[in-house]
């Protein structure tokens, strides 16, 4: 799952070639002690647009790789802040000499990319475009590059060769906007003494949004793949309600000082004939749930609902690119149901919030927040993502207070999927060498 939108986006899986980190920056990095770390802001996409949802991108049937191998990777350390409304937003110094660019940083897809315009005093492009013609370190993949044949196995984006012989992508979301350009090959430069070798990603020159994507999923292609990060993790304000006042958050590539606290919960591993079955990502970050508590009953909902079936239907993702979390029809109805029970007749009838979510609510949400109680998703060895009466509700606009849960059918999805508005004020770190993620409560509002 990934893109965070507030429209429907169609999901697809990449999986491509390694290119790792140079020999000496590899030596570079296991011996820094640097921490790594970025400031992350959660911005909406596309301001002129509804306030919908934000859902990820499922990905298309195609065929699966190998299992994700473990990987063997440097000390690789570095820490940032971010901006949070509906997506995570995280700047990054990218070319050489670099130039920042804002990321939505999207646990659940692979192919990463950034605007790409040439700044012509005729056409000035957006501000925070980056400008290929000022880097030394950036080049454009051929067309006869093996990642440039649509055909291979694995291979889902759609590329062509455009008139100048150079592989061209594009891709079309589900409310028929478009993002394309060239595939290419550029540095993250993160300090003079620390960068990686060019990696594989997008240089759009046409796309819905001023925002480029960080691609952290499983994928050999994603960031963390290529790059070889060991570990990344984020912590999501809560969010506010004020205009013009943006909660920032923190993100680490690599160790994270505050992870003596975190529990963790295994990913789950899919053998060769699970990762073909049409239904499942076996890229995503997917975990055992076992079941959801609301207020101090637990719901009749059987474990195998959140686990994967025989058509690899109703995996449970944890995915920092969906906005509201998504659940399979079986589970959405056991909520909804104790929903009503508790608030029915506060319900704001026959609302439907972005076509997904019929749990809304006109009045006092503090109120309602109280009625319902807290929410609690359980998890395998017994962690839990406990979600506080006072953000059950989400203010969606025009005095509307929905539940942030949707159905995924409505999306074209067979997944449940832990959004991040169900992971303010949590540390969530994705473990890719233990194959694990690990949560730490904790106020997220703070310089953590």
């Amino acid at each position: 799952m990934a893109l965070c939108r507030r429209t429907m986006l169609v999901f697809f899986s990449l999986f491509f070639t390694f290119f790792s980190l140079s020999t000496q920056q590899h030596q570079n990095l296991q011996n820094s002690s640097l921490s790594q770390s970025f400031p992350l802001v959660s911005l909406s996409l596309r301001p002129n647009a509804s306030k919908a949802l934000n859902p990820s991108l499922v990905s298309l049937p195609a065929s699966r790789p190998k299992q994700y191998p473990r990987l063997r990777t440097p000390a690789y350390n570095y820490r940032s802040t971010f901006k949070y409304s509906m997506a995570l937003v995280v700047s990054l110094p990218i070319g050489t000499p670099a130039q920042t660019q804002q990321m939505v940083l999207d646990t659940g897809s692979q192919l990463s990319w950034i605007q790409c315009h040439k700044k012509t005093p005729t056409k000035p492009p957006p501000s925070a475009s980056f400008d290929p013609s000022l880097s030394s370190s950036f080049s454009v993949l051929p067309c006869n590059h093996p990642i440039c044949k649509p055909r291979v196995p694995d291979f889902t984006l759609p590329t062509s060769c455009d008139q100048n012989r150079l592989c061209h992508y594009s891709y079309f979301y589900a409310d028929g906007t478009l993002a394309e350009g060239n595939l290419v090959r550029e540095k993250f430069t993160f300090s003079p003494s620390l960068s990686t070798l060019p990696l594989a990603l997008g240089c759009a020159q046409a796309s819905v949004d001023n925002k480029g994507i960080l691609g952290m999923n499983l994928g050999r292609l994603s960031f963390a793949s290529q790059a070889k990060i060991s570990k990344f993790s984020y912590c999501v304000p809560p969010r506010r309600n004020q205009p013009g006042s943006l909660p920032t958050g923190s993100f680490y590539l690599g160790n994270n000082p505050n992870s003596g606290g975190f529990r963790y919960v295994d990913l789950l591993a899919f053998g060769p004939s699970q990762q073909r079955l049409p239904n499942l990502d076996p890229l995503a970050y997917t975990v055992a749930m076992e079941g959801i508590r609301i207020g101090a009953k637990k719901l009749n909902i059987p474990p195998s609902t959140f686990r994967p079936d025989a058509s690899g239907s109703g995996q449970t993702i944890v995915d920092s690119g969906s906005e509201f979390t998504y659940l399979v029809e079986e589970a959405y109805n056991k909520v909804r149901e104790e929903i009503v029970r508790l608030a029915g007749p506060k319900l704001k009838k026959g609302y439907v919030y972005g076509g997904v979510s019929d749990m809304c609510f006109n009045g006092d949400a503090m109120e309602i927040g109280r009625l319902v109680g807290d929410m609690v998703f359980e998890l395998d060895k017994g962690v839990e993502i406990l979600v506080e009466k006072e953000r059950v509700l989400a203010d969606v606009g025009g005095g509307v207070h929905c539940i942030a849960i949707g159905r995924s059918d409505r999306l074209g999805a067979a997944s449940n999927i832990i959004g991040n508005y169900h992971q303010q004020n949590l540390w969530v770190e994705f473990d890719l060498v233990n194959r694990r993620i690990g949560f730490g409560k904790t106020d997220c509002s703070r310089s953590v």
